[in-house]
């Protein structure tokens, strides 16, 4: 089976997109490869939603994962964006829809493990849809 090249996309990349990278290759790997990337970089990944990954799913980001630009990334077929509360950067893909996610930079724990959880059905979702080609790409 062909393997679809995912991009998860926010302007940092350091929370969200990081964590749908993270866990779409935990999840999903069967069906995506997974990537993210944002308009800017950062020095590290968000360490709340490091500390988080490795709490709910025994996931060190920072092992495997470094922010990225959206042009360090490669042509991918899908791209998610999370919902960066200005205008998200756009990458060319067959694919795209936006996941529009809370930030939840600075706030409590409960909202870093309910986006976490959000991610990581969507995701579920996402590899449902396309394993019942419910997904049409333009081409």
């Amino acid at each position: 089976m062909k393997k679809y090249k995912v991009a998860f996309v926010c302007v940092h990349n350091s929370l969200r997109s990081q964590m749908a990278e993270a866990l779409t290759k935990h999840l999903a790997s069967d069906v995506f490869i997974a990537y993210s990337g944002g308009t800017q970089k950062v020095s590290r990944i968000n360490q709340d939603a490091v500390r988080v990954m490795k709490k709910l799913y025994q996931i060190d980001m920072e092992s495997s994962q470094t922010s990225k630009t959206i042009s360090d990334l490669p042509f991918v077929d899908i791209v998610i964006t999370m919902g960066c509360d200005v205008i998200c950067p756009n990458l060319p893909c067959h694919y795209k829809e936006d996941w529009n996610l809370e930030d939840p930079t600075g706030k409590e724990d409960k909202l870093f493990i309910q986006t976490a959880q959000t991610i990581h059905l969507r995701i579920l979702d996402l590899k449902d849809r396309i394993l019942n080609k419910q997904i049409i790409f333009e081409e």
